[in-house]
């Protein structure tokens, strides 16, 4: 435990040193309002693996269309037994993503998220580390802007609508198989402990926002549909849902917008060689906190997640907490 509060706070002084320099290093003031929050969108950090938290990440609440990069961290107990007193692993998952929210189009983006992993595991007093690159994914959106009522007894020659905050998002999308599946790992208590499942997934995401100068909304529906590899081993499909409540504060040279959250999964079971596996299914539900920083063009933040209720593989695999640190440009 003290491993990981010192892992947090490095990440925290690394963050707030992060927004000094560029405050330090702007050329010029730019005083953004913050009353545009009706452009943020939502992208899921789609690790692949059985206990990998579809909900895990978002986009930007600031804005829709960025490139970057973000740290995930999480850890598991897993019970190797029914006893309580069994043997426990303990399992840290490390993710270094290369992550973009490009547009096409006025009402049609692109996510795109190419992940690489740094897994650990403890049992036994023997320690066993695997790392690569992940499962990628791409994702197309369409986004469908809500606009405020036009006065029709008030005779307006402006054209332009005025936006209402309120906007609905519908994804689809496929995660690929571009991260290594071993199957000697798939008989671990922990099935996620890979850096790839090995097969092609489908991904159907609805969202809803709501962004006014102070106070925003964001939920997120996506559902996996996840297809069989070359080794006759299918992850459980998969539900994610999330939904963040956010402020927004402004200063001459940042925003900050704090925010607190709800998320969960539900997984079904495992497959392999066409046969359910017992004690693979299971649901999750997190409560998050943290805080986004917008400087010039650049984009900081951080969010930090505990569990509050769950039952994964029947009980024997435990989530910890997770963390989650990005900087991202916008464009």
């Amino acid at each position: 435990m003290m491993n990981v509060l010192q892992n947090f706070r490095k990440i925290t002084v690394l963050l707030l040193i992060s927004i000094t320099q560029a405050q330090f290093l702007s050329a010029h003031e730019k005083n953004r309002a913050c009353n545009n929050h009706y452009k943020h969108t939502f992208f899921c950090d789609l690790c692949g693996c059985s206990t990998s938290s579809g909900s895990f990440g978002f986009g930007t609440l600031s804005n829709a269309n960025f490139v970057g990069v973000r740290y995930l961290y999480q850890n598991f107990e897993s019970k190797n037994g029914i006893f309580e007193n069994s043997p426990i692993s303990k399992e840290v998952f490390r993710t270094y993503q290369l992550w973009a929210q490009i547009p096409v189009i006025k009402t049609f983006y692109l996510s795109a998220n190419v992940p690489y992993h740094d897994l650990s595991r403890t049992f036994n007093g023997i320690t066993e580390n695997i790392s690569g690159l992940g499962d990628s994914s791409l994702i197309g959106w369409y986004k469908l802007i809500f606009y405020k009522k036009q006065n029709e007894e008030t005779l307006n020659f402006d054209v332009k609508k005025e936006a209402s905050g309120h906007s609905i998002q519908f994804g689809l999308g496929l995660k690929l198989p571009t991260g290594e599946f071993e199957e000697r790992l798939a008989d671990n208590i922990n099935p996620g402990f890979q850096v790839g499942t090995g097969s092609t997934d489908g991904i159907l995401s609805f969202g809803y926002n709501y962004g006014g100068n102070t106070l925003g909304v964001n939920t997120l529906f996506s559902y996996y549909l996840k297809g069989e590899n070359k080794n006759e081993y299918q992850f459980g499909n998969q539900f994610s849902y999330t939904t963040n409540l956010y402020t927004a504060l402004s200063t001459k040279k940042m925003n900050i917008m704090p925010f607190l959250g709800v998320s969960g999964d539900i997984y079904s079971s495992i497959k392999q060689y066409g046969e359910t596996l017992n004690d693979t299914d299971g649901s999750i539900i997190n409560a998050s906190l943290g805080s986004e920083f917008a400087v010039e063009d650049f984009i900081f933040g951080a969010s930090y997640t505990l569990p509050v209720n769950q039952n994964l593989f029947g009980h024997d695999v435990k989530s910890k907490q997770r963390i989650s640190v990005y900087i991202n440009y916008a464009l």
